[in-house]
C-alpha cells in the first residue's frame, strides 16, 4: 500500500496534525450533484448496483471537498438482500423488508450471495484506479446485530423493540441468524479489500439499545467473528468497529473484538474518549447537528475535539452520518478548520 495514504498511519497507531479527515454518508442527500445522480438512478438499490453511478457519486465528496478517505457507496441491507430477502427504500420512509420468522432463517440462501453483489466488488474495483493516489478506499458491512433488527421488524424502529423481543423468546434462532450474518458479512468484506479496500468499517448503528448481557452476546461476539475470519485472510488489514451508542462498552468492544480503531458517536465525553486513544486510534465524533448550525458551535465542537484528541492517534470525523440539510459552506468551514490544525 502506498505510504501517502494517512488514514492508514494513523491506523497505525501515528499522531499526524492535522489528523486524517472523512464524514460518514459523505456521498448523499446534501450534494447536489448526489441528487442529481440519484434520480438518474431510479431507485436507490439501482444505485448501489449500478458500479458506473455508484462511482460517481461515491468520487463527488472527494472531488468537491478533498476528503482523505472515500468510503465505497452502498448500503448495509445489501448483504440480506444479497441472501434472497426482498429490501426496498421508500422516500421518506427509509429500508422496508418482509419480517424474517424464526422458521424462515435457515432457508436463507448464501449460493449466489457472491453473484449478487458482484456489482459492489466491481464498484470497489474501478474506485481504487480512479481515486487520487493518496485516498485511502474504506469497504464496509453493516454488524450483524444491526442488520438483523431491520431483518426482524422490517423498517427501523426507535429502540428496535421487535428484535430484543425475538432474541429473547427465539434465542437459538436469533444466534443462528447471527452466525449466518457474520460469516456472509466476513466474506462480502474479504471481498471488497481483493477488490482494493485498504480498510473496512463495521457499522453497528444499534449497538446502544441493548443491556450489557446482549451487547456482549449480539454485538461483541459476532464482530469479533467477523475480525478473525477476515484476519485469517488479510491479517494486516486495518478495521474500524463503530458501535454506536456503546457508551460505558467501547473499550471492552475494542479489546473483545480485535477491531484496529474505535468510531465514537457525539455523546463520547471528550476526556473519555482520550483514555480510548491509550489503546489505538479513535475516530469521530462532532455532533453532525453542529455542523448543520454552522457558525461558533461548529469551530467551538471542532476545537474542542482537536484540542482533546490531537495529539494521539485521530481519524476525525463525524459522530454519526452527516444529515441531507447540512449546508455546503458548513462542510467547508469544518475542512477548513481540521486543516488547519497545528
Amino acid at each position: 500500500m502506498p505510504e501517502n495514504r494517512i488514514m492508514l498511519d494513523v491506523l497505525k497507531g501515528k499522531a499526524l496534525s492535522p489528523p486524517p479527515l472523512w464524514m460518514m454518508r459523505q456521498a448523499g442527500r446534501y450534494l447536489p450533484e448526489y441528487r442529481e445522480t440519484r434520480r438518474r438512478a431510479g431507485s436507490f438499490l439501482d444505485l448501489c448496483y449500478n458500479p458506473d453511478l455508484a462511482v460517481e457519486v461515491t468520487l463527488q465528496p472527494i472531488e468537491r471537498f478533498g476528503f482523505d478517505a472515500s468510503i465505497l457507496f452502498s448500503d448495509i441491507l445489501v448483504v440480506p438482500h444479497a441472501l434472497g430477502r426482498d429490501v426496498r427504500f421508500e422516500e421518506g420512509r427509509g429500508p422496508l423488508l418482509t419480517p424474517i420468522s424464526a422458521t424462515e432463517i435457515a432457508a436463507l440462501d448464501g449460493e449466489t450471495f457472491h453473484v449478487n453483489l458482484e456489482p459492489v466488488y466491481e464498484t470497489v474495483r474501478r474506485l481504487r484506479t480512479k481515486l487520487p493516489d493518496q485516498t485511502t478506499l474504506i469497504g464496509f458491512c453493516g454488524a450483524p446485530w444491526t442488520v438483523a433488527t431491520y431483518m426482524i421488524a422490517g423498517h427501523g424502529t426507535s429502540d428496535q423493540a421487535p428484535a430484543r423481543l425475538f432474541a429473547y423468546r427465539e434465542p437459538a434462532a436469533f444466534l443462528q441468524l447471527l452466525k449466518v450474518l457474520a460469516d456472509h458479512s466476513a466474506a462480502y468484506l474479504i471481498r471488497q479489500i481483493e477488490a482494493g479496500a485498504d480498510v473496512v468499517q463495521i457499522f453497528d448503528s444499534w449497538s446502544g439499545v441493548l443491556d450489557e448481557v446482549s451487547f456482549e452476546a449480539f454485538c461483541v461476539r459476532p464482530v469479533a467473528e467477523i475480525v478473525r475470519q477476515v484476519r485469517a485472510v488479510h491479517p494486516d488489514i486495518p478495521i474500524i468497529g463503530f458501535p454506536k451508542g456503546a457508551g460505558a462498552h467501547y473499550r471492552s468492544y475494542r479489546q473483545k473484538t480485535g477491531v484496529t480503531g474505535l468510531g465514537l458517536d457525539w455523546t463520547v465525553p471528550l476526556t473519555t474518549a482520550k483514555e480510548l486513544q491509550r489503546d489505538g486510534a479513535v475516530q469521530g465524533n462532532l455532533d453532525p447537528l453542529r455542523l448543520v448550525a454552522g457558525g461558533k458551535a461548529l469551530s467551538d465542537g471542532v476545537d474542542a475535539i482537536l484540542k482533546a484528541l490531537g495529539d494521539r492517534p485521530l481519524i476525525f470525523n463525524l459522530g454519526h452520518g452527516i444529515t441531507p440539510e447540512t449546508p455546503i459552506a458548513h462542510v467547508e468551514a469544518m475542512v477548513k478548520l481540521v486543516r488547519a490544525h497545528r
